[in-house]
């Protein structure tokens, strides 16, 4: 039995979502590299679905910066500019450290108690030398404390910023630079001491300077 028009709108939704979904994963997480060309057919094939929701995934994600259409050329991946990493950082500087000195003034939640169990688990991580952990780790410990600032705005901008800097790839070229581990690591335990300790001043500075740390590391690999 054919589905009724309005029925049909509400499967091709869902598997745009779907496609966007895992798209923009694929992106984020370096299996589609900068660069990359998109094919609609071959997305389709893929998915196993029609090309219809494959170009209205790939339209949201040019809008969220993850792809780039070339007139009469064709869609690819987008690739950042050193200009892109700069300015991007910049505002991931400033929107994490205001999650700190937010979430510094909330107490004691949910996300204080996860953090702490998070920077425990790293501390084992970067003495076993298990820097794959540890790059998951990171992740989880930057969301936490974005989801801990309790500010739904700050959290909406921030998450599509890290999409745009398909930061898990970008965290792995911090890394991989001798030392960055540890550093970072130590890093996120003074901006947890300094959370609890509600020093929403510092909290912010060293967040700040923690991201303006990774930063340096990121430009440093990038360059190698």
């Amino acid at each position: 039995m054919a589905l009724p028009a309005a029925a049909r709108k509400v499967v091709t939704a869902n598997l745009q979502e779907q496609v966007t979904t895992e798209l923009r994963r694929m992106i984020i997480d370096g299996d589609l590299m900068p660069g990359a060309v998109l094919s609609e057919v071959a997305l389709a094939e893929t998915f196993g679905v029609s090309r219809t929701p494959v170009r209205e995934a790939l339209k949201q994600l040019q809008i969220e910066g993850l792809v780039e259409v070339r007139s009469r050329v064709g869609t690819f991946v987008a690739t950042p500019s050193r200009r892109d990493i700069n300015e991007l950082f910049v505002m991931k500087e400033l929107l994490e450290g205001a999650a700190a000195r937010l979430m510094a003034a909330r107490g004691d939640v949910p996300e204080l108690r996860a953090m702490q169990v998070n920077v425990a688990e790293s501390d084992r991580a970067i003495a076993a030398g298990d820097t794959e952990r540890y790059a998951q780790l990171v992740h989880e410990f930057h969301e936490l404390l974005i989801t801990g600032s309790d500010n739904a705005k700050l959290g909406g901008h921030y998450r599509i910023l890290m999409n745009q800097l398909a930061y898990n790839r970008l965290v792995r070229t911090s890394l991989s630079q001798p030392g960055r581990a540890s550093a970072s690591e130590n890093e996120h335990q003074r901006v947890l001491d300094l959370i609890l300790a509600k020093d929403g001043d510092s909290a912010e500075r060293v967040m700040r300077d923690h991201v303006r740390a990774s930063h340096r590391a990121v430009m440093v690999g990038l360059d190698t």
